[in-house]
């Protein structure tokens, strides 16, 4: 009876925690993705143009990419458990500003706070899901990478039927959802410092002390493998960038069909690439993340090339076959570089976080001025090609390599 008492309680609380991380990530997509969801609302009671409105999704995007990598490096020398409710403090000052905002500064200081509270969340709370994990480090991963693509599927529903019939005012609605998050944060935070306290302490001076944060594998081998996971995230990002800004406008002009249409193929997209999110981690522990990585990003371009020449309905079943097998490589790909440095686990994933936001920013722009200056159908053919790039997972090196050399420096 006493050894039952003492295996059973830590497991419990880790999976817990894993549930609660993943619930926060919703929670903060969800208010993140709120904000260029309602941009017509913004457009009509403030009488912005696009330009101004642009700048907008420019500070909430870039806070969020610039941040990211600085707090996940310092979160690796020095982890900060208080950082995780301080984050959610942030989003709900951010909301409070859309929801007073009466002049544009107002709105870009209200889009800094939301992407300053996006910043914190992401490499910690990708940590204490690592640190929940176990032996399933690709099925957590998924489990709070889910969370933020179900944030990111509701957040279009709620600007629909909370800031549509309520206004701009209606943005105070989502402090309810801030002040639940900073509650959430605040118990994770609280169970992240008791196992920091648990873990062992490392040395702090001497050959011992570079040892212990020296990563595993040569500079050149990271570079490298860094480099082609980065070009990866690129074909995803800037594809998923071009469906979710621009192929609505696409779908109208093509099919002539209206708006509403349009955003069932969006909403399909993003529900499947729900399931595909939490599919993938799982597949990857079973085999393989080299295996998964490929399959996520060139298994999907079949379905891309073909998505511009489908009829209506074909397009439907299209954007499922894309979301599902899309979605499911990103946490893949974050574990996968974790294992590559094991020793900057923050590092890594405010970098790939960053990395994610920063490069459908930049990929919303240039599409953007692309579609300005050719055509619609241009544009999204050009995006269709993008998952090809998958292939270049292929050159990555196998799972068996990275392991065993963490495990030997280890």
């Amino acid at each position: 009876m006493t050894q039952t008492t003492v295996l059973h309680p830590p497991r419990n609380p880790a999976i817990w925690m894993l549930l609660g991380v993943s619930f926060a990530h919703l929670l903060n997509d969800a208010m993140q993705t709120a904000v260029p969801a309602s941009f017509p609302l913004f457009q009509s009671s403030m009488h912005l143009n696009f330009t101004q409105i642009g700048w907008v999704a420019f500070m909430l995007n870039i806070t969020a990419s610039v941040l990211q990598p600085l707090i996940g490096f310092m979160s690796d020398r020095r982890p900060m458990p208080n950082l995780l409710p301080l984050g959610m403090v942030f989003s709900l000052i951010g909301v409070l500003g859309f929801a007073y905002a009466d002049a544009l500064w107002m709105l870009l200081a209200a889009a800094v706070f939301i992407g300053i509270g996006s910043s914190v969340l992401h490499p910690e709370s990708s940590r204490v899901a690592r640190m929940a994990a176990g032996r399933g480090r690709g099925m957590a991963q998924s489990v709070f990478q889910v969370g933020g693509n179900t944030g990111q599927a509701l957040a279009p529903l709620l600007v629909a039927f909370v800031l549509l019939p309520l206004g701009q005012h209606g943005f105070l609605w989502f402090t309810i959802t801030a002040v639940a998050g900073i509650a959430v944060q605040f118990v994770i935070s609280r169970w992240y410092a008791g196992q920091l306290a648990l873990a062992p302490a490392k040395p702090k001076a001497g050959a011992g002390a570079d040892r212990n944060t020296q990563s595993p594998h040569k500079p050149m081998f990271i570079l490298g493998t860094m480099s082609l996971l980065i070009v990866l995230l690129f074909s995803k990002f800037v594809y998923i960038a071009g469906m979710t800004g621009f192929y609505s406008f696409y779908f109208m002009d093509h099919y002539h069909l209206p708006l509403s249409r349009a955003q069932i193929c969006l909403f399909v997209l993003q529900f499947a690439g729900m399931a595909g999110t939490l599919l993938g981690g799982p597949l990857a522990d079973r085999f393989g993340r080299k295996t998964m990585i490929w399959i996520s990003i060139a298994g999907t371009a079949p379905f891309s090339l073909l998505l511009p020449y489908a009829s209506p309905a074909f397009a439907m079943v299209l954007c499922g076959a894309i979301g599902l097998i899309l979605m499911s490589g990103f946490s893949v790909i974050i574990v996968y570089a974790q294992e590559l440095m094991p020793r900057h686990v923050g590092t890594v994933s405010g970098l790939f976080f960053g990395l994610a936001f920063g490069m459908a920013g930049l990929g919303s722009v240039v599409l953007g001025w692309l579609m300005d200056t050719t055509s619609y159908s241009f544009v999204i053919t050009l995006c269709s090609f993008l998952p090809l790039l998958g292939l270049c997972a292929f050159l990555l090196p196998r799972d068996a390599k990275l392991m065993r050399k963490s495990e030997v420096k280890a």
